[in-house]
């Protein structure tokens, strides 16, 4: 069994993650700003400059979750918008990779998680903050599985649609607002976390050592099909 870091445990899709890994025996390390009573648990915020904790020993994978929605006109949006956006979804996962890249060399490879959303390759209003750092989550993700791959360690990313976790309460919460943004994907419905979590682990699996560099849609359908 192995050892996987998880940025991000304590809720949504990191908290389901860690469910089923440490479901199937591995052991899972939370860092997180809140624990997860199931994990080893260090506090870092991804919006800060802390160091992030030492972690000694080889790492069979990394998830990196901590993600932001900042949904406003465009000429609402701020310089500390995109600033904070920008160091949420990609400047902390940068810093937590190449803090735990020597761990990962140390296991002989590994797997890398992050996320994207399906507002990169869809067009969406009022989201050229999000869709701005996670699109450069998507280029780091082909980046580093083009130099990692000698080290037989894969990076993937996983573009989800609008999913029912914390992060995303202010929308989804009447039942009304979920079933509302469930008809606009063609599968009816919103993400949950376990949609995620699924892949994630299925990425995150030895068993699954020939995907590098995808990015994959969770979306209900909504970043590739239009409803007949």
């Amino acid at each position: 069994m192995g050892t996987y870091i998880i940025v991000g445990a304590s809720h949504g899709i990191g908290e389901a993650t860690a469910t089923k890994l440490i479901g199937a025996g591995h052991r899972v390390i939370n860092i997180a700003r809140s624990e997860n009573p199931a994990c080893e648990n260090h506090v870092w915020d991804a919006a800060s400059e802390d160091s992030l904790p030492t972690i000694e020993g080889p790492i069979a994978g990394i998830v990196y979750s901590p993600g932001s929605i900042v949904l406003k006109p465009f000429h609402r949006l701020t310089q500390a918008d995109f600033q904070s956006d920008f160091q949420i979804n990609v400047l902390g996962a940068v810093k937590v990779i190449q803090t735990y890249l020597p761990n990962l060399k140390q296991n002989g490879g590994g797997s890398i998680v992050m996320y994207s959303t399906v507002a990169v390759q869809t067009g969406m209003g009022f989201h050229a903050s999000i869709a701005s750092s996670k699109g450069a989550i998507e280029g780091l993700t082909r980046s580093l599985a083009a130099e990692l791959s000698s080290l037989h360690i894969r990076v993937n990313a996983i573009a989800p649609s609008l999913t029912n976790t914390p992060l995303a309460a202010a929308l989804l919460n009447s039942p009304e607002k979920i079933e509302a943004s469930g008809k606009r994907h063609p599968l009816g419905r919103v993400g949950e976390s376990k949609d995620i979590a699924n892949l994630t682990y299925f990425l995150l699996d030895p068993e699954n050592s020939w995907i590098t560099g995808q990015i994959i849609g969770v979306d209900g359908g909504m970043g590739s099909l239009k409803p007949a």
